[in-house]
Formats: C-alpha cells, structure tokens, sequence
C-alpha cells in the first residue's frame, strides 16, 4: 500500500475540531464519495479508498443524497434489451 503525506498547518485541527487521525479518515472518505459521485470509481474500491465497509459506504452516500446505483440511461437500455 502507498503511502501519501500531506502537510496540514497545526491551527487546521482545532479550528476543525478534530484530531489528525479523524481528520485524515474524514479527507478518505470525502475523496472516495466524490470519485465515486463522479463514477469514477465503483462502489467496492470507494469503499476500499475510504477504509469502510461497502455497507457504511451505502450509508454515507445515501447521507449525502448521492445516487446509490448510478446506471446510464444507454446502460439500463441496454440491459433491458439484452434480457428482453
């Protein structure tokens, strides 16, 4: 697994009210519902990206009012076509 390191001014963390840690599990899991909001990732390496079950996952992006299931319309089409 990779390593990244960020540099944060210590006055974040108060000013947020979190500790590091917490703040650094907050910043994974707004990364991975933003690529997952953009599809660029699916639901499986979100959830692996943000350090969370699938699961919680689900219920962070349903929190949010994110799109749980993001199906194209071309996608559904073809899906109804294929089993029609």
């Amino acid at each position: 697994m990779a390593t990244l390191t960020i540099d944060i001014p210590d006055s974040v963390f108060p000013a947020l009210h979190v500790a590091p840690d917490e703040l650094a599990r907050n910043m994974r899991i707004e990364a991975a519902v933003q690529w997952y909001a953009q599809q660029r990732v699916s639901q499986e390496k979100a959830a692996e990206i943000a350090g969370i079950s699938r699961a919680e996952l689900i219920d962070e992006l349903a929190r949010r009012r994110i799109p749980v299931i993001q199906v194209t319309f071309d996608e559904l089409m073809e899906e109804v076509h294929r089993d029609g």
